[in-house]
C-alpha cells in the first residue's frame, strides 16, 4: 500500500510543470504556445532567457530526486524507487494538472537516474554534454544520454530494476523526441543559441 502511495505521489509531483508555471508568472504566457511548444527547460531558455531556463532545469531535476526520495521512504525493495522515478517522468510528460500536455522529461530523467545510479548518469551526461557542445543540438544530447545510460548501468552498476527502469526511460525519451529525430535527419532541428523563441 505504501509503495502505491509513493508512486502516486511521484506522478503528482512530476505533473508540476515548472516551465508552464514560471512562464505564466514571468510573462503571462502558456509556454506550450511559444517557441517549440514544448513545456521544458530548453524551450523556456529560448523563450524567456537564461535565468528562467536554468531555474526550470534545476526544478525539473529536483522533481526526479524528490520522487526517488518517496520511493526510498515508503518502499522496502529495489523496484519502488525505480517505479517512483518512472512515475515522475510520466507526470512531467503527461501532467494531470495541465491537461496531460507536458514536456519531454529529460531534466527529470537526469534527476531520477543521477539519484538511482550516479556514475552511469555522470558518464552518460558527460557524453551528452560533449555532443551538445559540438553540435549545439540539445535533443541529440538528450537522446545520447538516454541511450548510453542503460549501457553504463550494465557496465558499472547492474541490477535488473535499474536496467529495466533505464530502458523504459530510454523508450520514453525516443518517443517524446520523435519529431526532433525527424528534424535531425532532415537537418532542420533548432540549435542551442541559434534563435530566441517568440
Amino acid at each position: 500500500m505504501l509503495e502505491t502511495i509513493a508512486v502516486v505521489l511521484s506522478y503528482l509531483l512530476g505533473s508540476v510543470s515548472f516551465s508552464i508555471v514560471i512562464a505564466k508568472w514571468v510573462k503571462g504566457i502558456d509556454i506550450r504556445q511559444h517557441g517549440s511548444g514544448n513545456a521544458g527547460a530548453t524551450n523556456t531558455l529560448r523563450v524567456l532567457g537564461k535565468g528562467p531556463g536554468i531555474l526550470v532545469f534545476l526544478l525539473d531535476i529536483a522533481k526526479g530526486i524528490g520522487a526517488i526520495g518517496f520511493g526510498y521512504a515508503l518502499g522496502d525493495d529495489e523496484w519502488t524507487p525505480v517505479l517512483c522515478g518512472l512515475a515522475a517522468i510520466v507526470g512531467h510528460n503527461w501532467p494531470v494538472w495541465f491537461r496531460f500536455k507536458g514536456g519531454k522529461g529529460i531534466a527529470t530523467t537526469v534527476g531520477v537516474i543521477a539519484t538511482l545510479a550516479f556514475f552511469p548518469a555522470l558518464y552518460a551526461g558527460i557524453a551528452a554534454i560533449v555532443v551538445i557542445a559540438i553540435t549545439r543540438y540539445v535533443s541529440l544530447g538528450s537522446l545520447i544520454f538516454a541511450a548510453l545510460t542503460p549501457l553504463f548501468i550494465i557496465w558499472l552498476d547492474f541490477s535488473w530494476p535499474l536496467l529495466a527502469g533505464a530502458l523504459t526511460i530510454c523508450a520514453f525519451a525516443f518517443l517524446r523526441h520523435r519529431t526532433n529525430i525527424v528534424k535531425l535527419a532532415q537537418g532542420t532541428e533548432n540549435k542551442l543559441g541559434a534563435k530566441k523563441g517568440a
